[in-house]
């Protein structure tokens, strides 16, 4: 793939907040060839090891440009293990708080078994692989978020080896 063609909308790493709708319509806008768009939308959650009310706030941290371009390199991996004909994927950065979005993926193909597959094998990578640093707030202090065994799993059912380890 020409990298010069990729759209620098594919990714975008930002502190605001997005809007689904408004994503998914430019993601689709103007392609009759798109049957289905699967999106997932990603919430900060005030639990973790389900203690209730444990995170009053996450800060997340990246490699501006190094962070971009291994979500790139993943979107441009999703096209050749899928038949898709779009991606969209942004994450937020700074200080975040419970019920606010965090990460947004979108996907669009004709059919709905190749943009399912494409946004959770893009989801899976996210979660382990990409250059994110999450640092929770907890009543009893700030503590670094360390990959999930169960994301490393996910991960592995596509045949990559997750770096965490």
């Amino acid at each position: 793939m020409d990298h010069s063609q990729i759209p620098l909308s594919r990714v975008s790493i930002q502190a605001g907040d997005f809007d689904v709708s408004t994503e998914i319509n430019a993601l689709r806008a103007q392609d009759l060839r798109v049957g289905a768009v699967c999106s997932f939308v990603g919430t900060v959650r005030d639990r973790t090891a389900g203690t209730a009310g444990s995170i009053s706030s996450m800060a997340l941290e990246h490699y501006p440009g190094m962070t971009e371009k291994a979500i790139e390199a993943m979107i441009d991996e999703a096209h050749r293990r899928f038949d898709i004909f779009g991606a969209r994927v942004i994450h937020r950065i700074g200080l975040l708080e419970p019920l606010d979005q965090i990460v947004l993926v979108a996907v669009t193909s004709a059919h709905r078994g190749e943009s399912f597959q494409a946004c959770e094998f893009l989801m899976d990578y996210l979660k382990t692989q990409a250059p994110f640093w999450k640092k929770e707030q907890t009543p009893e202090g700030a503590r670094w978020v360390d990959a999930r065994v169960t994301d490393d799993a996910a991960l592995a059912k596509w045949g990559i080896e997750a770096r965490n380890g």
